[in-house]
């Protein structure tokens, strides 16, 4: 047996086994895809174990992310760092290697897949990045960026709408170092794939606009590395089909969807090592001879990165600008100088918040060199160019405006791919109520700490005519509910540039603007006080009666309403709401010199869903809120129709306050 081979059955047995002794996951996948994955490692893929984070080197995703027992086993055979020890404790407490690939919680990881479909928009979002920095940074003597984007999927990847969502995005922006390999065993967790998936998908993404080959066996390491060597040379992504066993070698399970998800058991482990010549009893064990190879690999990844260190030294000294620009575009937090940037926080008069952001936009593009992003087809209305910036296109990938097509699920997945890569700022922008299609890439982008800012627009009821169907009743909560995810609703101009501030000094957490359609005043007093969170917009003398509390459009009710409970003697207390989360974070002094304990006579006052209000209004508190769907009429209309009104506002509080 050959060295490649011998390191290929490495690569299964050592998956088997940490699946076998988890007593959980899915072997099918490794077994059957592991020449694949070595074939791509070990004779296409550039990088150096020493140092995973290599800006240049080659990105590979797991997008089918179930068949993780395969990546951890090429981390530890490849030299990561990822010992035995880790692969023994697979799927357990704290181990490193847990069911799922996660994002900067084991060395080596690109991007944490899971839901089948996104390590793929991922990967486009990569090597999208991989593009735009070649065309900002390389010169005809140096291309100091020059790397490739693998992606692993299977049959059920394939089928996800986000897929081909952002395949079909992936041709049309020419990104011809984007390569998919596509382990095609035709079996998913309820069978053959016939049952559901009988296209021909070589024929779609050549409809797409991919170059597509096809590997007939699935174990020919060399025909396997021969089609990336050769989709390497053309002008479009490539999807490369490998036609593989699920579960090959097991004499039991092979070719069966029991292999999918389930261990092989112990005896069907040592048939499977029997049936496929493995001699070597000890369990996780790794031949000497694939010690040394892979040495011989690690020592080769790493001549490869001095290379290029040697290269970009002598770039630095005939480009020091261009070199000092690349070293900026990677820092993680710029903008930092905003904060006293007087015209930053200047009154831009009385303004929906969408054509606020927009402004404000304008101001950080002038600071924030790498951002990048754009809208799902939305950005006339959504107010998200930069306007003093070109369109990223196939012909002009310098551009850094983007247009992602109606494609909200690809676009939120897109731009954490661009996240992970690094040297992009990414921002996407779509209509609130498509938030509901964004969902799972937002959900992603929190669970990584990916600090991708999304620009919600027509927030609420405020939509008017477009009807129910466009207006966003549940979305705040939905949004509120998610781990280190920041929802910003701001209020007028001054909270609107607090809300883009704070989104650009975050580095582990994702911030989504949600702004306004309608017009909304400008108020006094708005403004840095909002990077809290929350803040007192309107205050009276001594212990106030009541603490009116409201975010985004509704402030403005809250705020009048103030001088109307004045007149009747009622001494009342005006918060701004922005961003429920930032004002979780201030100290527990600073929370109760906002909203005191003492004051139980508490509104909240939101055109969305109640839910969450309960833990700042307390057992005596109450809210004005929407308690069902909107309705297709002007703003103005809806939302006296639905109690939003000072009036209103100062009934409910009267009632409190009694």
């Amino acid at each position: 047996m050959n060295v490649d081979q011998l390191t290929v059955n490495t690569l299964r047995f050592l998956s088997a086994e940490a699946i076998q002794k988890a007593k959980s996951g899915h072997p099918g996948l490794p077994l059957g895809a592991a020449p694949a994955a070595y074939a791509l490692w070990a004779k296409e893929m550039k990088a150096n174990p020493a140092n995973p984070k290599w800006d240049d080197r080659d990105r590979f995703v797991l997008s089918a992310g179930h068949g993780s027992a395969l990546l951890y086993a090429l981390l530890h055979v490849f030299g990561y760092g990822l010992s035995i020890e880790d692969l023994k404790n697979f799927r357990q407490r704290n181990s490193l290697t847990p069911g799922h690939p996660e994002y900067l919680h084991t060395v080596g990881v690109e991007t944490t897949t899971g839901p089948l479909g996104q390590g793929i928009a991922n990967a486009v979002g990569m090597a999208l990045a991989e593009r735009h920095l070649a065309a900002k940074f390389n010169t005809p003597a140096y291309q100091i960026v020059d790397h490739y984007t693998y992606a692993l999927c299977g049959d059920g990847c394939l089928q996800e709408g986000v897929a081909s969502e952002a395949a079909s995005l992936a041709a049309t922006m020419g990104l011809s170092k984007l390569i998919v390999l596509y382990d095609c065993n035709k079996i998913t967790i309820e069978g053959s794939t016939d049952v559901a998936f009988t296209e021909d998908v070589m024929q779609r993404f050549t409809a797409y606009g991919w170059d597509v080959a096809e590997v007939q066996d699935g174990n020919d390491i060399d025909a396997i590395a021969a089609a990336i060597a050769a989709a390497k040379k053309t002008d479009k992504p490539s999807l490369i089909k490998i036609n593989t066993q699920i579960g090959f070698g097991s004499p039991n399970k092979q070719g069966k969807a029991s292999a999918h998800g389930e261990p092989l058991g112990e005896e069907e482990i040592k048939l499977t090592k029997e049936n496929l010549g493995w001699t070597y009893t000890e369990e996780f064990y790794v031949p000497d001879e694939v010690k040394a190879h892979m040495a011989q690999w690690a020592q080769e990844g790493a001549s490869k990165e001095a290379q290029w260190k040697m290269m970009f030294a002598s770039y630095e000294r005939e480009y020091p600008m261009l070199a000092k620009e690349y070293e900026q575009w990677h820092n993680p937090k710029q903008g930092v100088e905003l904060l006293d940037d007087a015209d930053f926080w200047k009154d831009e008069g009385d303004l929906a918040t969408r054509a606020t952001s927009e402004k404000v936009l304008q101001k950080v593009a002038k600071v924030v060199p790498n951002l990048f992003g754009g809208s799902a087809d939305l950005a006339p209305s959504n107010k998200s160019v930069m306007k003093d910036r070109p369109y990223y296109s196939k012909e002009t990938p310098e551009g850094s405006n983007v247009h992602f097509g109606i494609r909200e699920f690809a676009m939120t997945a897109i731009a954490n791919g661009l996240a992970v890569h690094g040297g992009i700022r990414p921002y996407i922008a779509g209509f609130f109520v498509f938030s509901d299609y964004m969902k799972a890439g937002l959900r992603m982008e929190a669970l990584m700490g990916l600090p991708v800012i999304s620009i919600f627009t027509h927030d609420s009821i405020g939509v008017g005519e477009d009807g129910p169907t466009h207006q966003p009743i549940e979305h705040l909560a939905m949004l509120r509910s998610l781990p280190n995810y920041n929802v910003f609703r701001p209020c007028d101009t001054r909270e609107t540039a607090a809300g883009w501030y704070s989104a650009l000094m975050q580095t582990k957490t994702p911030t989504a603007l949600v702004l306004s359609r309608q017009n909304l005043p400008a108020l006094e007093g708005t403004g840095k006080g909002a990077l809290q969170g929350a803040y007192i917009l309107r205050d009276c003398e001594g212990t106030p009666d009541v603490l009116l509390m409201a975010s985004g459009s509704e402030v403005e009710l809250i705020y009048k309403a103030y001088d109307v409970l004045a007149e009747k003697g009622v001494k009342a207390r005006v918060i701004s709401m922005p961003c429920w989360e930032l004002f979780a974070q201030q100290s527990a002094e600073y929370q109760e010199s906002v909203m005191p304990k003492a004051v139980r006579a508490r509104l909240a006052v939101e055109a969305a869903a109640d839910f969450g209000w309960h833990k700042f209004i307390g057992l005596d508190g109450d809210i004005i809120c929407m308690d069902g769907f909107g309705a297709s009429a002007p703003a103005g209309v809806l939302f006296k129709d639905f109690g939003f009104t000072v009036e209103h506002v100062v009934e409910k509080a009267m009632a409190l306050v009694k």
